[in-house]
């Protein structure tokens, strides 16, 4: 059989009835460029439209598990600072990674539950944030998936690591520093405030770090002439009333002792704190953009964002117990000249000297 192209190259071959019986045989006269060329373009578009295609069956998807003991909502820009995180470090949400979030709504009792489904997930790393009580909650639930953290107060004392240098087990993470600052805190409300006697505190009994946090502060306060009025806050429904009791004792300032739910309900601390003319200090800048006083401690966002760093240490083999906790170095000093206003207190050079930020 013979066949003639539209540009005169003749291609003959031989077919029997059923099968081929010779080889096939071409005609020698040369194929021409154009039509040649035209055949190679076509081939490589079909391998570059593949190629993707394979790249991406091949391609591993990382599974992170994230577990929270509060709710989206406050801590939505620690969310995002995640994500960020994970996207400086080369992973995109949808493309080479999958985040499963867990959030616990600021029940506790439901954190093992959750820290079991991701468990049964089968995810690639847990990540836990919203304080020690899901740290816990997740070591508990495996001793086999890593899990990175973001804790504060004496991490090794609590018995959720064996070392800061070396953690062992299977976590590792980013310390707040938070109960080892109070002192810090005392000092810089007595410095405000210098004939300041009474200072009330606010804590939740519930959190695993708050004896540890009680116990610094009372030894700070001894230290400043300080005498201490205790309020506990188990729940958001307890803090109006530990409020009027500060009222009522007649505390001259105020100091909020980190923890998650409390740090959730920011807002309407900082809003009651004005509303009884306390000048109070947290640890994180959030409650003083929502109208506290002061703040003196760790950037959260930043320390949100590098989890990332981590994930992608593990992903690339490192085990957890041979990353050493990461501790901050830098703590920022946040004052709120609008409340200091509001409730009519003098900010002391000093003190506005030595802010990171003030705001106006």
């Amino acid at each position: 059989m013979k066949r003639t192209w539209s540009d005169g190259v003749v291609e003959s071959w031989n077919i029997g009835s059923n099968r081929l019986k010779a080889p096939l045989q071409y005609s020698n006269t040369p194929i021409p460029l154009k039509r040649l060329t035209l055949c190679l373009s076509l081939c490589a578009l079909l391998y570059a439209l593949c190629l993707p295609a394979e790249a991406q069956q091949g391609k591993k998807i990382w599974r992170i598990g994230f577990l929270s003991s509060v709710s989206p909502g406050p801590s939505a820009h620690l969310w995002a600072a995640f994500l960020q995180g994970l996207r400086d470090a080369g992973y995109v949400e949808g493309q080479n990674v999958r985040v499963e979030p867990r959030w616990a709504g600021g029940k506790a009792e439901r954190l093992p539950e959750l820290a079991a489904e991701l468990v049964r997930l089968e995810v690639d790393v847990i990540v836990s944030t919203g304080g020690t009580v899901t740290a816990f909650a997740a070591k508990n639930a495996t001793t086999s998936i890593p899990i990175v953290f973001t804790v504060g107060g004496d991490l090794v004392k609590l018995g959720l690591i064996a070392g800061l240098a070396r953690p062992g087990g299977n976590l590792t993470g980013l310390s707040l520093l938070t109960s080892e600052l109070n002192s810090k805190r005392l000092e810089l409300l007595k410095e405000t405030i210098p004939a300041l006697r009474r200072a009330g505190v606010i804590g939740n009994p519930s959190n695993p770090n708050y004896a540890i946090h009680l116990n610094e502060t009372q030894a700070a306060a001894k230290q400043f002439g300080l005498q201490l009025y205790v309020q506990e806050a188990r729940s958001r429904s307890d803090i109006s009333t530990v409020f009027s009791t500060l009222a009522d004792k007649k505390v001259g300032a105020l100091l909020v002792l980190s923890d998650p739910m409390l740090n959730a309900d920011r807002q309407r601390i900082a809003d009651l704190a004005i509303e009884t003319r306390l000048p109070a200090i947290y640890e994180f800048k959030e409650f003083v953009e929502a109208g506290g006083l002061m703040s003196y401690g760790t950037d959260i966002v930043a320390v949100y964002r590098r989890l990332g760093i981590y994930i992608d240490k593990i992903f690339k083999g490192t085990k957890p117990s041979e990353l050493p906790v990461e501790q901050p170095t830098k703590f920022d000093l946040v004052v709120n000249l609008k409340t200091a206003k509001q409730i009519g207190l003098t900010m002391p050079p000093n003190v506005l000297a030595r802010a990171d930020r003030v705001i106006k």
